[in-house]
């Protein structure tokens, strides 16, 4: 069953500015491990931020869960951005909370700014987080500062804060951008095995193709903003991975 559906999806920085997708359409199923890839420039980041509109599309059509996302409301987007988790590239941990703290932020669209600000969170939030940091393998980093934490560890704080949503869709944006070759697989493969245990669908903005390959089932490929591959990963082959990177400066 589809869970996310793009149709000719545009957009725009600026009224002035270069178009930055230019109708892109894809779908996710609610079992897909789905990967976009593509040289730097090429758009992957901003599809990945229409989703949710922290970017704003120009055009087409999102709908996500049965809502149609570009229409909604600041009431319904707030509603829509509960459902939809995001791991990001930098990480995006509050240094001076701890780990936990960290990651019942991820209640915050459940709570409100004041309980999350004075730490009033319920006793099966609580009890939840800790469950997630045993099993991204922190439990013993629950009163560390964030900033005390390797690179690896913190993306593993960035994970268990957006399971912490119980999202209908994960939203990955360079996961293992700033990660060790060691660790990037270590922490693509900890995504796809919660992904897969809590039976959510990702999207997933990655630039290592090899991982792209190795943990996704579906691939999109972008160039320039235009959708130049869609479909399995099996049937990406080299020669299509040369079209897609053709334009790429090394």
């Amino acid at each position: 069953m589809k869970i996310l559906d793009v149709k000719e999806l545009h957009a725009s920085y600026s009224a002035s500015g270069p178009e930055i997708l230019k109708g892109i359409s894809f779908s996710i199923e609610d079992d897909d491990f789905f990967a976009i890839i593509g040289p730097s420039g090429a758009g992957k980041s901003t599809l990945i931020r229409c989703i949710n509109r922290l970017v704003e599309p120009t055009s087409g059509v999102i709908v996500f869960d049965n809502r149609s996302v570009t229409t909604l409301s600041r009431k319904g987007l707030k509603l829509l951005r509960r459902d939809i988790g995001m791991i990001f590239q930098e990480f995006n941990l509050i240094n001076r909370m701890s780990v936990m703290d960290n990651v019942l932020s991820g209640r915050l669209g459940y709570t409100g700014n004041l309980r999350t600000l004075f730490r009033s969170f319920r006793r099966d939030d609580i009890d939840h987080a800790l469950q997630l940091l045993e099993r991204v393998g922190l439990i013993d980093h629950v009163d560390k500062r964030a900033d005390e934490l390797s690179g690896g560890q913190r993306q593993r704080v960035g994970i268990a804060r957006a399971l912490m949503q119980n999202p209908k869709l994960l939203l990955v944006d360079e996961p293992t951008s700033a990660l060790d070759p060691k660790i990037s697989r270590e922490v693509m493969g900890l995504i796809k095995q919660m992904a897969t245990e809590l039976k959510v669908p990702c999207l997933c903005n990655i630039h290592d193709v090899d991982l792209a390959k190795e943990f996704c089932n579906k691939i999109i490929g972008l160039q320039d903003g235009i959708k130049m591959f869609d479909g399995l990963t099996e049937d990406m082959d080299q020669g299509k991975l040369d079209e897609i990177y053709a334009m790429e400066v090394l």
